[in-house]
This record gives structure tokens, C-alpha cells and sequence, in this order.
């Protein structure tokens, strides 16, 4: 893979997660919860969201010539999520494909036009520092993976648990 057509991929996804959000939030539907057990659109976009931050970061520290180091000890993790207020996502210790119920919390209390607006500011800076990096750095540092990771997989995870939502909400009876 290579550079152009990662970004390609990742519009696409963006473009599509967009309007899936867009329609939920036309329906005024986003503090609901039910969506993936008691999570609402809101909670899932907070999951995104320090999901592209963690990226972000990363990213940054690559084009700083900073090394990271995925956690090895639950201590490690522990003191990593406290450091930066999320998950070390890519350590093997951490639970993958579930939202941390805890660091979500943090979120419980902010507007959801806020996250969104966080959200789209992290995205704009993976964007950038994306475009910052060489081809020889994202071989180097497993960027293709690792930024499919953290952005369009899991806005496809969220997308799906909105869908099957919507559905199931429009089948039951009014």
C-alpha cells in the first residue's frame, strides 16, 4: 500500500461514517442509549475519538523521532492510560474492540457538539502529520496497519452498531 491510497480509503470511510453520524443526529437521536448495550452515538464518537487521539500522538512522536513502546505490564498500562487519559490501545493487554467504559466516562458530561468538534480537530492533525511522514516511515512504523486501526476499522465497528440500532428501533412499535 502506499500513501495515496490510504488516504483514498480513509476519505471514503470519513465520508461515509459522516453521514451515518449526519443522520442520526438529523433524527436527534445521539444521547439515546441502546446503541451498543447502554452506549450512545455519543459515547461510541468519545471511542473514536481516543482512538484517533492515541493515533495522533503517535504520529507525533514518530515525526519528533520519539520511539513509543506498546505497555508490557498492567502497571505500564495503567500508568499509560494516566498519563495521556486513554487507553494504550496497542498493547497486548489491552482489551481490543471494546470500549473502555471508565475513560468514556470522562466524556459523560461534555456536549456532543464538543466531542465532535475535539474529534474533527484530531482527525485534521492526523491528516496532517500523515502528510509529514515518508513513505520510508510509514513502512518503518506499520502506518498502513496501524492508522486503519485507529480510524476507518473502528468507525466501520461504530457504523455497525448504529445501523443494526436504527433498525431496530425503526422495526419496533410505535
Amino acid at each position: 500500500m502506499n500513501k495515496i491510497i490510504l488516504l483514498e480509503r480513509l476519505q471514503r470511510e470519513r465520508d461515509q461514517f459522516e453521514q451515518l453520524l449526519n443522520r442520526v443526529g438529523f433524527a436527534r437521536r445521539l444521547t439515546m442509549k441502546g446503541v451498543s448495550g447502554h452506549l450512545t452515538v455519543k459515547d461510541l464518537l468519545a471511542d473514536v475519538l481516543l482512538h484517533e487521539q492515541f493515533l495522533a500522538d503517535r504520529l507525533s512522536e514518530i515525526l519528533e523521532g520519539e520511539t513509543y513502546a506498546p505497555s508490557s505490564s498492567f502497571s505500564a498500562l495503567e500508568s499509560f492510560q494516566n498519563h495521556y487519559g486513554y487507553p494504550d490501545f496497542e498493547s497486548t493487554l489491552y482489551e481490543k474492540d471494546k470500549p473502555n467504559l471508565l475513560v468514556l466516562d470522562q466524556y459523560k458530561n461534555i456536549e456532543f457538539d464538543e466531542i465532535v468538534s475535539q474529534e474533527l480537530a484530531v482527525y485534521a492533525n492526523i491528516l496532517d502529520a500523515f502528510d509529514k511522514l515518508t513513505q520510508h516511515q510509514c513502512l518503518d512504523h506499520d502506518l498502513f496497519h496501524r492508522i486503519a486501526e485507529h480510524t476507518y476499522r473502528p468507525y466501520r465497528r461504530v457504523g455497525s452498531a448504529i445501523q443494526r440500532w436504527l433498525k431496530k428501533i425503526a422495526s419496533e412499535p410505535k
